[in-house]
C-alpha cells in the first residue's frame, strides 16, 4: 500500500485516474493507493476489502459476502462517493447514483486508488466524500493467469486474466466469478443467504503513432443476493426470501493525444453505461429499475515556463446524460417512472512547481443542471518542501451532489412522494498536512474541517403517514485527524499502519447528533511481502464504536453498534514457475459483529487455493 500517488497508470494503454486532472508534483488531496503486489498478497475477494483499510472510511454492509455495502468517506453520506472503474464512471443511476462496492470483484482489480475530501471542482457530482478509482491489471506482455479458491460457508472463487502485446497494440481480459452459501443473516435459524457474482473487463490500446493512442475498454458486473427484509404484514426485520438481482455494464472509447514531453497534449472520450436491479421476494418480482448515462470528455493540456516556475494549464469540457425507469408488480405499477436528466461541464486547471520545492494547484468547475441549479466548484491546494524530506501541505476544496431520481421523483402509493424542488447537497473544507518522507518510509498527518449543506433528508409527516425528501436547515459537519505511516526495509515487507479521527454531526431540531454508521475511532495495519519462493499478506482492520437507527422499535431508536477488530491473512507458495498454492484466513479472531444494525455477517473462514501462471 502506497501512501502517495502521482501516476495511477502501469502501463501506456491504461486508463488513470489521478488527484489532478495534470500529471506531476505532490497530490494536491489525501490519497491511499494499493498497487497489484498488495491486492494479490493480501488476497481479499472484494474491493471493499482493501478500503476498509484506509483512513476515515466506514463499510456498512447489510449482512454476509454479497450484501448491499455501503461505504462512507469522512463522514459523507453512501452516494458522496464517486467510483471510476478503468476511467469509467460508475455509480449507478438506477440506485440513487450510489457506487455498487458489493459488485466489484478484487480478482479484476490491479490497482485501487482512494483519494479524499470533496474533489468535485475536478470530478464533478458525487465527490463530496472523495473518489475510488479500481483500475484493472496493465497489459503486460504476453501473459495468461488462472486460480480457484473454496472454503467455508460454502464459498468458491475462480479467476481468469489473458493479456496479448505485438507491436504497437496490446489487449487484456480478465474474469472473475465468486458464491456462497452464506450463513442466515437474520438470527441464525433460517435459511442461508447466499451470493454469487461475477466480473469482466476488458482493454484494447493502439499506439497509432508516437503522438496518438486509442484505447477502447469496458466492463460487466452483475450479482445475485439472497437476503432478509421486512415482513410485508408486520413491517419488522424478519426471516424472509428476498433477493436482488444487479447488473451494470459499460464501455469507453478514449483518445490520447500528445506525450509526456508535448507541450500540447490533449484527450478524448465517450462512454455509456447502463444497469439494471430487480427485487424479488419467495421467486416473485417486486419492483425493477433500470438506468442508463452517457458521457463525452474533452481536455486540451498546456506546459510552458516563466523562469524556474513550470506551469501546467487543463482546460475540459463535459456533457453527460442520465435515464431511469421504475416499474413494480407489488404496487400495481402506481410507483412506475421514466425520467432522464443532463448536465454539461467546464473545468479549468492550473499547476505551477518551482525548483521542486512549491506546488501550487487551482481548480474551478461550472456544471450546468436542466432540472435544478447550476453550481461552481473550486479547489485551491499549496505543497511546500521546507527542507527534505518533510513536505507542507493545505488546500480548500469544494463537493457537490445532485439529487437522485428517487429523491426527486420516487412515489409508493400511500408511502413516499419525491421531492421536484430539491437543491444539490454542497459541501466545503480544509485540510492541512504535513509529511515526511524517504526512500523506504513515510509518515503522514492531516487535519481537516468539512461542512455540508443542503443535505437530503428523509420527513415524515405523522397526520398523514407520507414520507418524502427535503433540504435540510443548517449544516453538517465533519472534522476529522488521519495518520498513515509505510515502511518496506526489503522485499519481506511492506509494513503500514493507518488511523483516524472522525466527529461527524448533523443537525436536528434539538441540536446536532452523531452521524449514523461513522466510528469516531478507527484503524488498521497491514503487512506483506515475498521471501524465496513464499508470498504472504496480512491484516487488521480497527472500527470504533458507532450510532445505528433500529426501524424494528416505534418510533425508531438509536443503537450502538460495538467496536471490533477483523483481521485475515494469506501464504502462497510457489511450487514451481507456474504453480502457486495458497491458504487464506477471514475474520481471524471470529467477531461477532454488525455493520448495520439487525444484520449478523459471517464468522471466521478458512479457504485454500492455486494459482497457474503461463507468462511469456
Amino acid at each position: 500500500m502506497d501512501s502517495v500517488p502521482a501516476n495511477y497508470g502501469q502501463s501506456d494503454t491504461e486508463i488513470v485516474i489521478t488527484a489532478s486532472r495534470l500529471p506531476g508534483g505532490e497530490p494536491a488531496a489525501a490519497a491511499t493507493v494499493f498497487d497489484e503486489p498488495a491486492i494479490d498478497r493480501l488476497g481479499a475477494p472484494n474491493v471493499v476489502d482493501y478500503l476498509r483499510l484506509a483512513p476515515s472510511v466506514s463499510v456498512s454492509t447489510s449482512g454476509p459476502a454479497g450484501s448491499l455495502t455501503e461505504v462512507r468517506i469522512r463522514g459523507g453520506e453512501a452516494n458522496h462517493t464517486l467510483l471510476f472503474v478503468d476511467g469509467i464512471r460508475a455509480n449507478d443511476p438506477a440506485a440513487g447514483n450510489a457506487p455498487r462496492f458489493e459488485l466489484l470483484n478484487a480478482d479484476l482489480a490491479g490497482r485501487i486508488a482512494l483519494i479524499r475530501g470533496p474533489q468535485s471542482a475536478l470530478w464533478g457530482s458525487e465527490a463530496i466524500g472523495g473518489v475510488v478509482a479500481v483500475d484493472g491489471t496493465a497489459v503486460n506482455g504476453n501473459r495468461l493467469s488462472v486460480g480457484a479458491e473454496a472454503g467455508s460457508s460454502g464459498f468458491g472463487r475462480a479467476q481468469g486474466t489473458a493479456s496479448l502485446a505485438g507491436g504497437n497494440i496490446g489487449t487484456t481480459v480478465s474474469f472473475g466469478h465468486q458464491s456462497a452459501t452464506g450463513i442466515d443473516s437474520f438470527d441464525g435459524s433460517g435459511d442461508r443467504d447466499g451470493f454469487r457474482n461475477t466480473s469482466i473487463r476488458g482493454l484494447v490500446g493502439w499506439q497509432a503513432a508516437p503522438a496518438i493512442k486509442l484505447t477502447l475498454n469496458g466492463f460487466h458486473l452483475s450479482g445475485r443476493s439472497e437476503f432478509d427484509g421486512f415482513d410485508p404484514f408486520t413491517f419488522l426485520r424478519a426471516d424472509t426470501r428476498d433477493e436482488s438481482r444487479n447488473r451494470l455494464s459499460a464501455g469507453r472509447l478514449a483518445v490520447a493525444l500528445g506525450t509526456a514531453d508535448s507541450i500540447w497534449s490533449g484527450n478524448f472520450s465517450a462512454s455509456g453505461l447502463g444497469s439494471q436491479n430487480q427485487n424479488l421476494l419467495a421467486g416473485a418480482e417486486q419492483n425493477i429499475t433500470r438506468g442508463s448515462r452517457f458521457n463525452v470528455d474533452g481536455q486540451l493540456n498546456r506546459r510552458f515556463a516563466t523562469g524556474a516556475i513550470d506551469h501546467r494549464l487543463a482546460l475540459a469540457a463535459g456533457f453527460e446524460r442520465e435515464t431511469f425507469r421504475a416499474d413494480d408488480t407489488a404496487f400495481g405499477g402506481f410507483t412506475r417512472q421514466d425520467r432522464s436528466r443532463e448536465h454539461r461541464s467546464l473545468t479549468g486547471e492550473w499547476r505551477a512547481e518551482y525548483a521542486n520545492r512549491v506546488t501550487a494547484d487551482f481548480a474551478v468547475r461550472r456544471d450546468a443542471f436542466n432540472r435544478f441549479r447550476d453550481a461552481t466548484s473550486v479547489r485551491a491546494a499549496l505543497n511546500v518542501k521546507p527542507v527534505e524530506p518533510l513536505t507542507l501541505g493545505v488546500a480548500f476544496a469544494e463537493g457537490i451532489a445532485q439529487p437522485s431520481f428517487f429523491d426527486l421523483y420516487g412515489f409508493f402509493p400511500g408511502n413516499f412522494a419525491g421531492n421536484p424542488d430539491l437543491r444539490a447537497e454542497r459541501s466545503r473544507g480544509w485540510e492541512a498536512s504535513a509529511r515526511l518522507a524517504r526512500n523506504n518510509w513515510s509518515v503522514t498527518l492531516i487535519g481537516y474541517r468539512q461542512s455540508l449543506k443542503d443535505e437530503i433528508v428523509d420527513t415524515y409527516d405523522p397526520d398523514s403517514f407520507l414520507s418524502s425528501t427535503a433540504n435540510a436547515s443548517g449544516s453538517s459537519r465533519r472534522n476529522g485527524v488521519e495518520f498513515e505511516a509505510s515502511w518496506a526495509p526489503a522485499t519481506w515487507l511492506n509494513l503500514t499502519a493507518a488511523y483516524a479521527f472522525l466527529d461527524a454531526n448533523q443537525p436536528t431540531f434539538v441540536g446536532h447528533i452523531r452521524e449514523a454508521r461513522r466510528p469516531r475511532h478507527s484503524g488498521s495495519v497491514t503487512a506483506d511481502g515475498t521471501f524465496g519462493k513464499f508470498a504472504y499478506g496480512a491484516s487488521i482492520a480497527y472500527v470504533g464504536n458507532r450510532r445505528d437507527i433500529d426501524f424494528d422499535q416505534y418510533p425508531a431508536a438509536d443503537v450502538t453498534l460495538s467496536t471490533y477488530w477483523l483481521a485475515g491473512a494469506r501464504i502462497a507458495y510457489r511450487v514451481d514457475p507456474r504453480v502457486a498454492l495458497h491458504a487464506r484466513v477471514a475474520n481471524a479472531f471470529d467477531v461477532r459483529y454488525q455493520d448495520v444494525v439487525g444484520y449478523r455477517t459471517e464468522g471466521r473462514s478458512i479457504l485454500a487455493g492455486l494459482r497457474i501462471n503461463f507468462d511469456r
